[in-house]
């Protein structure tokens, strides 16, 4: 018996410094564009195990940190009052309960229809939708914030974004941030937000106590996809019109150094050391990793179109999507050496990834 004790007492301090991944395995969630659905990725296997309908020309998606939920975007716009179609898995009774309008009077006739985006709440452990929120306008990405309170939407034709109270299932506020918002992120602590404008090369930085834009910082040429570094200083741009990527210091408000990737780039992440930036070009056909401490490049050919880029934390991998096939690759981080393919349906966008 006692050799037994010991047995169970040695698995047990195994298992408590074994990595939380190889624990419980990650899952990562990828919004399918034309496919109207959510795809469901084990990173382990690197294959889809499940999809998530009804979640129309998604594209932005963000998971919140505890993992118990998904909001997704559509880039569908809809007439104001006009029901969002009804989820696949969803029954009438449901979908009208959703979204009535009680015994509200209809709207007014106007000589321009005014219209609305939708914004999705989705239970990631169950894979079913919770509630569609009517928003401003046509949705490009998204954020959830480090305590699980809010929703950040961005809207490129309205110059806005969207704050969405997650507990309250409501659109709370929306904040004017400049010309074609594209992305979203947030400092670990929730305290700040940044949002890139790609219409006038800024990044507005968004208080989250007041919601309010405090200011607006030079980000290069037509900041899209941004990402912060592990130690906050940083915040790197992808800019597309320039072939570049911009790395703009927090404190000192400027951008203090330049990479260029090549035509057209467009997913960017870090690895999980931080030591390497990543980035996607998607008409010159490659992913190239910058080593940020010494300034080496690394790329690699990948065809057609490299898109969206996620970190896959705690695998030694990263996902890269595409524009223009139903794939995605997978890379080793450290050599960007290509290690599989993922076949999914319609098109890879936002990646959103937790530990189970």
């Amino acid at each position: 018996m006692r050799d037994c004790t010991c047995i169970k007492a040695i698995l047990i301090g195994m298992l408590a410094v074994l990595p939380v991944s190889l624990l419980a395995g990650t899952e990562v969630y990828v919004p399918l564009g034309s496919a109207n659905a959510i795809a469901v990725v084990d990173a382990e296997s690197d294959r889809v195990v499940a999809e998530i309908p009804g979640i129309n020309a998604s594209h932005g998606l963000a998971v919140s940190m505890d993992g118990e939920l998904l909001l997704a975007g559509s880039l569908l716009e809809r007439p104001k009052g006009a029901a969002p179609p009804k989820p696949q898995e969803m029954s009438e009774a449901d979908h009208a309960a959703h979204h009535s309008t009680g015994n509200q009077p209809a709207p007014e006739k106007t000589t321009k229809t005014e219209t609305v985006g939708t914004a999705y709440l989705i239970d990631a452990k169950d894979r079913r939708l919770l509630r569609q929120l009517d928003v401003p306008g046509a949705v490009h990405h998204a954020l959830v914030t480090p305590d699980g309170r809010f929703g950040v939407l961005t809207h490129p034709g309205r110059g806005s974004v969207s704050v969405v109270d997650i507990n309250e299932q409501r659109l709370l506020k929306e904040i004017p941030t400049g010309p074609t918002p594209n992305y979203a992120v947030s400092k670990r602590n929730g305290s700040r937000v940044y949002v890139s404008n790609a219409g006038n090369g800024t990044v507005s930085e968004i208080d989250t106590a007041s919601w309010k834009v405090l200011r607006s910082l030079p980000a290069g040429n037509t900041p899209e996809h941004i990402v912060l570094s592990p130690d906050e200083i940083y915040l790197y741009a992808v800019n597309p019109a320039s072939g570049t990527v911009s790395r703009v210091d927090l404190e000192k408000s400027e951008v203090t150094a330049v990479y260029t990737v090549g035509k057209d780039p467009h997913g960017a992440d870090l690895s999980d050391d931080g030591r390497f930036l990543y980035a996607s070009s998607k008409k010159d056909d490659k992913v190239i990793a910058f080593n940020l401490a010494n300034g080496a490049e690394i790329s690699v050919p990948l065809s057609p179109a490299p898109y969206h880029i996620a970190t896959i934390h705690g695998t030694g991998k990263i996902y890269v999507s595409s524009r223009k096939a139903p794939t995605i690759w997978v890379l080793n981080q450290q050599t960007l050496a290509v290690q599989g393919e993922i076949p999914i349906r319609g098109e890879g966008h936002e990646m959103g990834l937790v530990n189970r």
